[in-house]
């Protein structure tokens, strides 16, 4: 039996031009236009909602807060104190957004209109490919004068959907490197599921301890009994609040097997929704709105909240420069089960 492969440019979800990828089972809707973020992916066969999504909200609703809709990706993600960001060649101040705490909240990128370079159903798989270049055009450069280029690609195929990120440095500077999908889980995962019945398994060593600003102090600490129900998987993640709990990771197990990700369990049905992630992605730091708003996020991070600025050594905080003409690349998974 053939399965069905779409890759459709000029889908118009919400008024606005997205890009529609099915294969089998899977589809997904990404807006090049608002950060090449994925506004919807569903499992038609399992009646899976996999990120956060409503008929009701606008495209005007999540313009206003992209983070906390479907799947965004963020480079330079999370806070940095006062706006600094210190590389091995310079001080960087980028404008402190998260007034209330005095940080620099989630960069920029998913910001931007990005390009699409390639839309195409292929044999095993449907593949968008888009693109966003910084440079001095933007209103950011004022602030962050690296030029540099960040290029994701998402292919759906009966792996589900593979999201994979490569970051550019085009300047003689030299480019910080942390990136992050803000990942919005749509609870419940099934349609007309219980939000109570959802479980969150995530594979982590050791918490990194936060101050009221929400940034690091150092300080790695051994789980405790609340930390190891990420672990054991026995979290529910959402109608109670989780506020920036961020741990170092480590390899999960499923089925029986070693698995570098976090797996969502729906207890009323049996229904799993997993999330690879590649070793590049250090970190794992959960949020969930104050529990009551239909969502959690299990966020993958390459590096650690305030990275740059942090006196661990880079190796604990997962910090990285590029130099001109190199790049880093990480990727991500999302399928069912």
């Amino acid at each position: 039996m053939n399965k069905m492969i779409t890759a459709k440019e000029g889908f118009v979800m919400k008024g606005v031009s997205c890009v529609l990828l099915e294969y089998g089972k899977y589809s997904a809707v990404i807006s090049p236009e608002y950060g090449s973020s994925v506004w919807r992916m569903r499992d038609e066969e399992a009646g899976i909602e996999v990120f956060r999504y409503s008929d009701k909200c606008s495209a005007a609703q999540i313009d206003k807060a992209r983070e906390i809709w479907g799947l965004p990706t963020l480079y330079l993600p999370n806070r940095f104190d006062g706006g600094l960001l210190k590389t091995s060649d310079g001080d960087y101040h980028l404008p402190v957004n998260e007034v209330k705490l005095g940080n620099h909240l989630h960069g920029w990128v998913h910001k931007r209109a990005h390009k699409i370079e390639k839309v195409a159903a292929e044999e095993n798989k449907a593949v968008l490919v888009t693109s966003f270049t910084h440079g001095a055009e933007d209103p950011m450069y004022q602030y962050f004068p690296i030029d540099f280029k960040i290029t994701y690609t998402f292919e759906l195929s009966d792996n589900g959907l593979t999201h994979k990120v490569k970051l550019e440095d085009l300047s003689d500077k030299k480019l910080p490197v942390s990136i992050c999908t803000h990942t919005c889980i749509n609870a419940p995962i099934t349609d007309g599921g219980r939000q109570k019945s959802l479980r969150l398994s995530v594979p982590i060593v050791e918490r990194c301890v936060l101050d009221k600003r929400c940034l690091p102090t150092e300080k790695l600490l051994p789980l405790g009994t609340k930390d190891m129900r990420y672990k054991n998987g026995t979290m529910r993640p959402v109608l109670h609040q989780i506020s920036n709990d961020m741990y170092t990771a480590c390899d999960n197990e499923l089925d029986g097997k070693p698995f570098y990700g976090v797996v969502i369990t729906d207890k009323d049905t049996g229904k799993r929704l997993c999330n690879e992630v590649s070793k590049e992605y250090k970190f794992w730091n959960m949020w969930n709105d104050r529990g009551g708003n239909g969502y959690f996020c299990p966020e993958p991070m390459t590096a650690m909240i305030n990275c740059a600025n942090l006196k661990l050594s880079d190796d604990v905080t997962g910090y990285k420069e590029l130099a001109k003409g190199e790049s880093f690349e990480c990727w991500q998974r999302f399928f069912t089960i």
